[in-house]
């Protein structure tokens, strides 16, 4: 797979976007019960506020996956915890499917995603701050080297709620690049008949 990123049109990628953060899988997003016209808002504050970004990541040219990054120092977790330079936050949606499913393609976004920011010189680790209760998103973290801080209260994304319980991890450049490290192939023979 070979991933390219651009930046989030609010106006253009509106459509896109909204059938994204509307579904129930992405109830984490906050965005549930939103409207075409929120999402290109919500997108246009970011564009404007010049410490969040949002780029889409497009598979082939097609959309597949959305990205965030932005300053921790101007966001809510200044508040909880001690940005250090070079620090930069990262939020990832990846679309629903769409026909087959690609074992081992939302590791291969998450890969792409930390190799983009670390491609930045300037970034030492990559922070964030995914619901508590996001089990799946933590699993994927800890697959590209993220180890976990601990639970945090920061303001609610949901509007239904009064705050959020985020799992602060980070992931330094040393950690991320350790777990492309590969694994030795195993022989065919010892892997027959076993089921995951």
């Amino acid at each position: 797979m070979r991933f390219t990123f651009r930046p989030v049109d609010p106006v253009a990628d509106a459509p896109v976007l909204h059938s994204w953060v509307s579904r129930e899988y992405a109830r984490f997003w906050g965005m549930a019960g939103c409207t075409e016209q929120d999402v290109v808002e919500e997108y246009s504050g970011i564009v404007a506020s010049g410490h969040h970004q949002a780029f889409l990541g497009l598979d082939g040219g097609v959309p597949a996956f959305l990205m965030e990054r932005y300053l921790p120092e101007a966001s809510p977790l200044a508040d909880v915890y001690e940005v250090q330079p070079g620090d930069v936050g990262m939020h990832l949606l990846v679309s629903p499917p769409s026909g087959t499913s690609q074992p081992g393609f939302t590791t291969s976004v998450m890969q792409a995603v930390m190799t983009e920011l670390f491609d930045d010189p300037a970034t030492r680790r990559v922070v964030v701050e995914p619901d508590a209760r996001n089990h799946k998103i933590h699993v994927l973290n800890q697959k590209v080297g993220f180890r976990p801080h601990g639970v945090v209260t920061l303001p609610a994304v949901d509007p239904s709620e009064d705050h959020k319980q985020g799992l602060l991890s980070f992931c330094t450049r040393e950690d991320f690049l350790a777990t492309l490290t590969p694994i030795p192939a195993v022989p065919a023979a010892a892997t027959e008949g076993e089921t995951q």
